[in-house]
């Protein structure tokens, strides 16, 4: 299709999206070393609380007790985990946030959990199928859309993309 544009599908529920990963303890009082997933590092600040989610999938809410960085890298002290021992059961677990509070973005950009799920319209209306994954490239992003049983990868541009309607 020469020019689509996508949908929200009804029935879209809330989600934990994903702002960092725990890599090591630093120091005696069990902070964790973060590595920021987020285009906002500076959002670690702000923090009072965090879901963190384990490899195997475990998940539960902590409070953050305290916030610093060194040289642009965040370092989170959580409730409950006061030695380097305690945090080092940490390792590989997933920092995420509920969506309402990320952080905001500029008009007619998205994150990409916004548009992964969306349905895909032509001009005309005709369904052409959902937005499954996406992936950069050195000049723009591809959105892989899933049709019946075969992927189409659509660039994410312009001339492509005429409207995302949230």
């Amino acid at each position: 299709p020469r020019c689509i544009r996508f949908e929200r599908m009804r029935g879209s529920v809330s989600m934990l999206i994903t702002i960092g990963k725990a890599v090591k303890p630093f120091g005696v009082k069990g902070e964790m070393k973060i590595e920021s997933l987020t285009d906002f590092p500076e959002r670690f600040k702000d923090l009072k609380s965090v879901y963190l989610v384990s490899p195997a999938g475990k998940e539960f809410m902590v409070p953050v007790r305290s916030v610093r960085y060194a040289g642009g890298v965040p370092y989170l002290l959580f409730k409950g985990y006061d030695t380097p021992e305690q945090a080092k059961t940490l390792n590989g677990w997933l920092l995420k946030i509920p969506e309402q509070e990320t952080m905001p973005l500029p008009e007619g950009r998205y994150y990409w959990y916004e548009l992964i799920g969306m349905e895909v319209v032509s001009e005309e209306g005709e369904k052409l199928g959902t937005i499954v994954d996406i992936f950069e490239t050195g000049s723009n992003d591809i959105y892989v859309m899933k049709q019946g049983g075969r992927e189409i990868y659509l660039p994410a541009i312009r001339e492509v993309v005429k409207q995302v309607d949230r």
